[in-house]
């Protein structure tokens, strides 16, 4: 009943008043990052609800750069300051609530992650994609980018076996304190999250 029904209608009603509410945000940083980047959102391919792929919608915080070779940069290399500040704050996430109001995303719920990883999932990590991916999720409070694949993947299934209303809570309620002493934001100092290689044999 929760997970079909109500809460659906929940993320509905608050992703639209927290649209409501952060719409001065948005006026705010589109200009800069214009400004800053030439660029303010990125849409990215993602993996969600029942394996069925969606473009997640964020602020854009790494700008395209290359070195003598062609070769894209690293991520800490591409981040600006402006989105660097963003990760930090999670203000990048914002855009999700449209893909929330969309019925693509729920506040609460397992990370979306690339298509290029579908086809590396055992069964176990399949289970990932039986509910819908969450803005923030278990794992995002547990360590974020800097636990390893195989914990990720625990904790999301964790999630998928045990969501409830008062889960939903505990997560969201964590995920703002998170706000004001963020960790784990990237993996390590090239990379804001390490690509999964799939499972050793």
């Amino acid at each position: 009943m929760y997970k079909n029904l109500f809460k659906p209608i929940c993320d509905w009603i608050a992703a639209l008043v927290l649209l409501f509410i952060s719409l001065p945000l948005f006026f705010v940083l589109i200009p800069l990052l214009w400004l800053t980047q030439r660029q303010v959102f990125f849409v990215q391919t993602r993996i969600g609800y029942q394996n069925q792929p969606f473009n997640l919608i964020k602020f854009c915080t790494m700008r395209n750069a290359f070195d003598a070779n062609g070769t894209l940069l690293s991520d800490m290399q591409r981040i600006t300051p402006l989105g660097k500040f963003l990760r930090y704050t999670s203000l990048d996430e914002l855009p999700q609530l449209v893909n929330v109001l969309r019925g693509e995303m729920s506040l609460v719920g397992t990370r979306p992650l690339l298509p290029e990883y579908l086809p590396l999932y055992n069964e176990f990590q399949l289970r990932r994609h039986e509910v819908r991916p969450g803005i923030t999720g278990l794992a995002q409070i547990k360590g974020r980018n800097q636990i390893s694949w195989q914990k990720r993947f625990e904790l999301d299934v964790y999630y998928v076996d045990n969501q409830s209303f008062f889960l939903d809570l505990y997560i969201l309620g964590l995920t703002f304190l998170r706000l004001f002493k963020p960790q784990g934001i990237n993996a390590n100092s090239d990379q804001t999250m390490e690509k999964f290689q799939g499972n050793s044999v």
